[in-house]
């Protein structure tokens, strides 16, 4: 009966450390996972900071075409 019991006992720790090892797997997999979507976050952050740099660039091409048509309105005596 001894020999019984430490068959199931031991049964029972193989199916543990295969649920374990089984984790363990599953863990690094989603630790890989994580990693990639940080990677892709970083790379959309920098992304939306390009376009908020290039709205910049363009406002400011726009402030100066409106100021050039001001100045234009105003020698013509349109304004």
């Amino acid at each position: 009966m001894t020999d019984n019991m430490e068959s199931l006992v031991l049964e029972h720790l193989r199916h543990i450390r295969s649920k374990v090892d089984q984790l363990v797997e599953d863990n690094h997999d989603l630790k890989n996972r994580m990693s990639s979507l940080e990677s892709a976050m970083v790379s959309v952050k920098r992304e939306v900071a390009h376009g908020d740099e290039t709205d910049a660039r363009q406002q400011v091409s726009l402030d100066k075409i409106i100021e050039r048509i001001q100045r234009i309105e105003r020698r013509l005596e349109l304004a």
